[in-house]
């Protein structure tokens, strides 16, 4: 059994431009992100992806709770599905309509329904009108953003399944871990600033105000 396990966050390095210290939370918040093993395009296309087909390489959370990270491997995600119910709240990028719908089908429970949720994407999204990726978002707020990109996750799989190497699926750990800490570090200027900043698509930094409180 491949097992990865936690990772305290002190070994879990944040780019220095987001590291902040915000008040202790009274909550257990759960930050959550996965990977998949297959595409849009292996199972249907975007516009009619089948999601739940889509198979899951490796998922992370951080427990405010906790002070850790947690990697989850294929073979563990019941125990995942655990942890996001017991959460005070689930804090997530587009996690309702996507990570929801690919990890549902490892689990017993009915996620949407039996979780609290503060997803970012489609909150901001039903205050300007369109969808933003955590990379704006993130670039605009913080000064930093994503490591790599889900193309690259979905090559290190295919290299894990043909190589049975360990290597590649740990880069996957580490990809998705780092989007853990980036949604979390918007989570948490949103929290101080009362705002977040983004590319507007003409080039122009926007802000929008928020209360996540």
């Amino acid at each position: 059994m491949i097992r990865f396990g936690r990772v305290d966050s002190k070994t879990c390095r944040a780019p220095e431009s987001f590291a902040m210290n915000p008040p202790v939370p009274q909550k257990n918040i759960v930050y959550f992100d996965l990977e998949t093993q297959r595409s849009f395009g292996d199972v249907g296309g975007y516009a009619h992806a089948q999601k739940e087909k889509m198979g899951v390489s490796v998922a992370v959370t951080y427990s405010t709770a906790r002070g850790t990270y947690e990697i989850y491997p294929e073979s563990e995600l019941e125990k995942l599905g655990e942890e996001l119910i017991k959460a005070d709240l689930v804090v997530g990028w587009n996690h309702l309509q996507f990570d929801y719908p690919v990890l549902q089908p490892y689990v017993f429970h009915t996620l949407s329904q039996q979780t609290i949720n503060l997803d970012m994407m489609l909150d901001l999204e039903s205050r300007i009108g369109f969808r933003l990726k955590l990379d704006s978002v993130a670039a605009a707020s913080l000064g930093a953003g994503k490591s790599a990109s889900g193309l690259d996750a979905l090559r290190w799989w295919q290299e894990h399944k043909k190589s049975g190497d360990f290597a590649p699926l740990r880069k996957i750990a580490e990809y998705c871990a780092h989007d853990v800490k980036v949604t979390k570090g918007v989570h948490e200027y949103a929290l101080e600033h009362g705002l977040l900043k983004y590319d507007d698509k003409s080039g122009r930094i926007a802000e929008i105000a928020v209360n996540w409180e």
